[in-house]
């Protein structure tokens, strides 16, 4: 049995677990991410879902000392004190123009800071990163609506090779822990644009659902507990 903590970005969730004030995506997320959690495991596993600002206080189910907490945060908001295994590598992912400047030192690829402060990138690469190496995802892109997105983006391999590459590199060089990454870039004239990574499956990875088998939210919990993932099928 695990002790889930789910940690997203809301302004508050109430002790019963109900979120009192989120987007709908992060909704989406946590009930597909419970769902992932439930469908994975043989035992029940107590998930508790908590706002980002709400971890530091001490109460009567939480406290920091407790190592007996899996660590789920659904966020890249964290709270700079607040300490768990990840903490360093997800603080690194945050700084976005520190991890631009990595890659274009280490890989001479045009990032988001040579083109102008506000750009950002419209594709996502899904690493599953597993205990053994990783996996690639199809591509998500953006979909026609707002805040929609879709899977699969085809890409041809002059893009494909040098994209996984990069994740590759760029996951060691954080010294990642096993999870879902989604690396997200641009293409400017065909040519590859670094944006960021995310060290969850954030909002686009929902275009997985019921396209691909396992969807990123089972690959992350399988992730997170070592499970193995043998394949990834798009259906």
């Amino acid at each position: 049995m695990y002790k889930v903590l789910v940690i997203i970005n809301a302004q508050q969730v109430s002790h019963q677990g109900t979120v009192l004030s989120t987007s709908p995506a992060t909704q989406r997320m946590i009930s597909t991410f419970k769902d992932a959690i439930t469908h994975e495991s043989e035992e029940e596993n107590i998930i508790k879902v908590v706002a980002s600002h709400q971890l530091l206080p001490e109460s009567n189910w939480y406290q920091p000392s407790d190592a007996s907490w899996l660590y789920c945060p659904l966020t890249i908001e964290l709270p700079p004190q607040f300490d768990f295994p990840a903490a360093k590598l997800f603080q690194a992912c945050r700084d976005i123009k520190g991890t631009r400047q990595w890659v274009k030192k280490n890989f001479n690829t045009l990032t988001g800071n040579q083109i102008n402060k506000n750009w950002h990138g419209n594709y996502w690469l899904p690493i599953i990163y597993t205990a053994k190496g990783p996996m690639y995802g199809e591509v998500i892109g953006e979909g026609e609506l707002p805040n929609s997105y879709q899977q699969p983006i085809d890409f041809p391999d002059q893009i494909r090779k040098p994209l996984y590459y990069l994740g590759y590199e760029l996951l060691e060089a954080l010294q990642a822990q096993p999870s879902v990454y989604l690396l997200q870039f641009g293409l400017q004239e065909e040519e590859l644009v670094f944006d960021r990574i995310w060290p969850f499956p954030a909002a686009p990875a929902l275009a997985s659902v019921g396209i691909q088998e396992p969807n990123l939210y089972i690959c992350h919990w399988q992730c997170l507990t070592k499970q193995p993932i043998r394949d990834l099928v798009i259906a």
